[in-house]
């Protein structure tokens, strides 16, 4: 009896989540197939997912005759992978030092890092955007980036996980004559992958996404991202949808990208042992995997 309410059990939840699959895969395809219908199919009101009158203008407007798309799209991604970088090495330095390291004013530190989470970013918009201001950082790359290079979310996150990070290991590289630095960069790090990945992933997203800091620090048309870019095809009259789904498939194609490649170490979990099996493992250059 046990076993059949357990199987129904297993195949109501796998309807469930395919329905909520289906729901939220059905605006995506949707959008899909929009970027290749004219404009006049789509405000026609008709929901046929197989365009009528198929086309590809929508792309060779976008990336032909809209000049400033291209550098819109170099924007984002210079912003995104340099931000996402920075976030990398920083948060997780922090939260390595946290974890792992003793100095004065650590706890009262680490009590300002939690304290800061509570604060909503609108609430810090003026003044960061009188701070760039003041120092000229208005409508610039580092008017976006520095003010985000580091994030309180992931140093804490990083720091719960560099504390079940397994000191063995560290022993071990201390003992071949490794520096702290060392241990960091070259055990550590790379045996953080799942974090890494988790982390990366979401502050990518972060920037890539982001419409109210760009609208804020950037006033130059030339240096919109790809957000601010997608707006400027809504006019007060009309709106042309066929551009914006078109754009729309392009904004979300390195998002897609980004977690095809790192969805490996994303989902996958770590274990470690901390006996020397591993860290024989770990020095002859064998990935953990």
């Amino acid at each position: 009896m046990n076993s059949k309410k357990k199987t129904f059990s297993k195949r109501l939840l796998y309807i469930v989540l395919i329905g909520y699959a289906i729901t939220t895969l059905i605006p995506f395809l949707w959008a899909l197939s929009s970027s290749f219908k004219t404009l006049e199919e789509i405000i026609s009101g008709t929901m046929n997912f197989i365009p009528k009158n198929f086309t590809l203008d929508n792309y060779k407007q976008i990336f032909i005759k809209q000049e400033l798309f291209p550098r819109w799209l170099f924007n984002s991604l210079f912003i995104a992978v340099v931000g996402t970088g920075l976030n990398i090495i920083f948060n997780s330095m922090s939260g390595y030092a946290l974890a792992r390291l003793s100095f004065p004013g650590k706890k009262a530190l680490f009590i300002m890092i939690l304290a800061v989470l509570m604060i909503p970013a609108q609430v810090t918009m003026i003044p960061n955007y009188l701070i760039l201001k003041e120092i000229g950082w208005l409508n610039s790359y580092q008017g976006m980036i520095v003010p985000a290079m580091i994030n309180a979310t992931f140093i804490f996150m990083m720091r719960q996980f560099f504390i079940n990070f397994p000191k063995e290991l560290e022993e071990a590289a201390q003992i071949d004559g490794l520096s702290r630095f060392g241990i960091f960069f070259k055990v550590v790090l790379p045996l953080a992958k799942p974090a890494l990945a988790a982390q990366a992933i979401f502050v990518f997203m972060g920037f890539w996404n982001n419409f109210m800091t760009p609208l804020i620090v950037m006033t130059d048309t030339e240096m919109y991202t790809l957000p601010l870019g997608l707006n400027t095809f809504k006019g007060q009259y009309v709106s042309y949808w066929n551009y914006i789904m078109a754009a729309s498939m392009v904004f979300t194609l390195p998002v897609l990208l980004l977690y095809a490649f790192f969805n490996r170490y994303f989902i996958k979990g770590i274990s470690f042992t901390g006996g020397n099996s591993s860290w024989g493992s770990f020095q002859s250059g064998s990935s953990l995997f």
